[in-house]
């Protein structure tokens, strides 16, 4: 059976954690053009977009799914929130789950929601990455 509101509430196991370094916050700054002085430096943060990246990971699991029958070259990327309870920082190590948190389907047409929990190796909540992904399921 294909993605329907009854898949909100699935959560997914946790990534293998994430090690953030100085070099890739650096990185991730750069790509996106932001030259704030709190990116560099001995004890750099990362900026509150680099969570994406942790996040991403995450999704692999719903394309995964054979339950679902989500396939990633039909999926857009549509909205992207974010609840920050820290800034991410040098030597932090993130887990991600990910959590369906609504499924809309309207014709052809799913739009899922899906809540990414950001957790550090002593569990610490870090915040999440709320994501919405629209599925185009061909025309059966």
């Amino acid at each position: 059976m294909p993605i329907n509101a009854e898949h909100a509430g699935r959560r997914y196991p946790a990534t293998k954690p994430y090690l953030v370094t100085s070099a890739r916050i650096a990185e991730f700054a750069a790509a996106i053009g932001d030259d704030n002085p709190a990116y560099t430096g001995e004890e750099p943060i990362a900026p509150p977009t680099f969570s994406t990246l942790i996040a991403a990971q995450a999704w692999g699991a719903l394309f995964d799914d054979p339950e679902l029958e989500i396939s990633l070259h039909r999926t857009m990327h549509a909205d992207q929130r974010f609840r920050i309870t820290r800034s991410l920082r040098t030597g932090d190590l993130v887990s991600a789950t990910a959590t369906i948190e609504k499924v809309r389907i309207r014709g052809n047409t799913e739009m899922i929601t899906v809540d990414v929990a950001l957790t550090g190796a002593d569990g610490e909540d870090l915040g999440s990455a709320i994501s919405q992904l629209i599925h185009n399921r061909q025309a059966s």
